[in-house]
């Protein structure tokens, strides 16, 4: 599949220009892209193109791809984007209140 993708440890540091224009409110020379792994999958999944999505998956990987894509409250995904990851990765995002709920029972 297009998320096996394999490539090399230079061209996955590298952010490319399709990542980049899906990030267009944060500074992307700026952005810890661990600590900031959920922004950035979220924003990728939402508004990337395929190229993006292969970049996604092979800098990140499925299983944290699906976990954080997951953990992206439903409201901040557009309805089609949605609609096909949690096909494609077996996820169903909660809305925002249920993610509190959680967050402050395991706090």
């Amino acid at each position: 599949m297009w998320y096996n993708l394999v490539m090399t440890e230079e061209k996955l540091s590298k952010m490319p220009q399709s990542v980049k224009v899906t990030l267009w409110s944060y500074d992307t020379d700026r952005l810890d892209l661990e600590k900031s792994g959920r922004t950035v999958i979220g924003q990728v999944l939402n508004y990337g193109s395929t190229e993006a999505w292969d970049w996604l998956f092979s800098y990140y990987g499925r299983d944290r791809v699906r976990e954080e894509a997951a953990r992206v409250p439903k409201g901040a995904w557009n309805k089609p984007s949605l609609a096909l990851w949690s096909l494609v990765l077996d996820i169903q995002p909660k809305e925002r209140s249920e993610w509190m709920k959680i967050s402050s029972a395991t706090s």
